[in-house]
């Protein structure tokens, strides 16, 4: 492909912002995808220099044309971020001038619409030392005009400044920039991570603990707790690892907490928990009944069925049909005269669930589990009964019969 072929295929990059959004999204992205492709061999061959401005003005293009078009799949926003990165890699190759190229990337990520990301680790060994001194100038610059308001620019702000900490190979400044905006688990695990990196290990459990302290009830403190329980074995400390595992599911006794626990207790030693994870988690059901689904998951991952099966029945409103699902495939082995009754039960629920535009389809998913329970109880025309009173019963619903009589049963 020539230059001008180039050009020409970048140039149908372009988005008129008064087309249809949903029309021409697959078209698109296969141009896309082709700039890619002719780029990336452009850099292979050694011609970078000729990949550089093509490639900017293909990421310019298509994040303003994010702006316009549907891209709910997430398909076209991919395709940004491979050519933002391939113009990284031919960045580095060619090396621009770094000073346009710290402009271009502050002004991205500051005054753009969030996407792609930038990625200063990426573009460092092109920036050199002009360019990241440049970067370092625009985000102070920015910084004092910023609106204090504005979410947006303040983000944009604190990334870049982070970012620069952590390209300088400085940790200590790293730590302390991160450490100005500690409003979650994922700024702790940062700051755990790189002092773990750079051989500071206590320092990194140090923070690792309270980060999962400051962010108990967060779903992102699952990873940071992670990194503190390997960081306590690899530190010779098991108990310690056991003890944060067995702090957090006395917190919020769940199925995967105890999960975890086994997996620590596994590794590091120590006695089985799960007798004290029983007790925890039927103390908690008597103040918080919803808890009862954790505890016939916990019951199901030991091989407590029959118990397990006994509480659903006592707590059947807490449950949920998969949960349900899984519980009836387990019991039909052993008792199938017991799950009839609560399969046809999950039957009507989806058929009445008008939430569900794949209802019929799920309830008629059923049928055929339901099918083999009465025919391992011996009652082979209670089937098809059940199935000619379904078929009165819902008579009103023509989509309904015709997925039935599809499904051939």
């Amino acid at each position: 492909m020539t230059g001008d072929d180039l050009t020409v295929l970048v140039d149908r990059l372009r988005w008129d912002r008064r087309r249809d959004p949903y029309r021409g999204r697959r078209e698109y992205s296969q141009t896309a995808r082709q700039v890619a492709e002719e780029c990336d061999r452009l850099v292979a061959d050694g011609r970078a220099d000729l990949a550089v401005p093509m490639l900017r003005k293909a990421v310019g293009r298509i994040t303003r044309a994010l702006m316009y078009l549907d891209d709910s799949s997430g398909i076209i926003g991919d395709d940004l971020q491979e050519l933002m990165d391939l113009y990284a890699k031919a960045c580095v190759a060619a090396l621009p001038n770094p000073l346009s190229l710290a402009g271009w990337l502050v002004k991205l990520e500051c005054d753009g619409p969030g996407w792609p990301r930038v990625r200063l680790a990426d573009f460092a060994p092109a920036l050199g030392r002009r360019g990241i001194a440049e970067v370092e100038r625009l985000v102070a610059e920015r910084a004092r005009v910023a609106d204090p308001e504005s979410w947006t620019g303040a983000f944009a702000v604190r990334d870049l400044r982070e970012q620069l900490a952590e390209v300088s190979g400085d940790v200590d400044r790293y730590v302390a920039v991160l450490a100005e905006h500690l409003t979650n688990a994922v700024q702790y695990q940062r700051i755990a991570e790189a002092l773990h990196a750079a051989g500071r290990r206590d320092e990194a459990m140090d923070w690792a603990r309270r980060g999962v302290a400051a962010n108990a009830g967060s779903p992102y403190t699952d990873r940071l707790r992670d990194l503190l329980v390997d960081m306590l074995v690899a530190a010779g400390d098991p108990p310690g690892a056991v003890r944060v595992r067995r702090e957090e599911f006395a917190r919020h006794p769940t199925a995967g907490g105890y999960r975890s626990l086994i997996d620590t207790v596994e590794a590091a030693g120590g006695d089985d928990p799960t007798a004290w994870a029983m007790e925890v988690l039927r103390d908690r059901i008597t103040q918080q009944p919803a808890y009862a689904s954790e505890l016939v998951d916990m019951l199901l991952a030991v091989g407590r069925d029959d118990e397990a099966w006994q509480e659903a029945l006592h707590h059947r409103r807490w449950l949920g049909g998969p949960q349900w699902q899984t519980l009836l495939e387990r019991r039909v082995a052993t008792h199938p005269e017991e799950v009839i009754q609560p399969y046809r039960d999950l039957v009507d629920q989806a058929i009445l669930n008008s939430a569900d535009k794949r209802r019929y389809r799920r309830a008629v998913a059923l049928l055929p589990a339901l099918q083999a329970a009465y025919q391992a109880t011996g009652e082979h025309a209670a089937f098809g009964q059940y199935l000619a009173e379904l078929r009165v019963e819902h008579k009103r619903r023509p989509t309904f019969l015709k997925t039935l009589d599809a499904a051939g049963l």
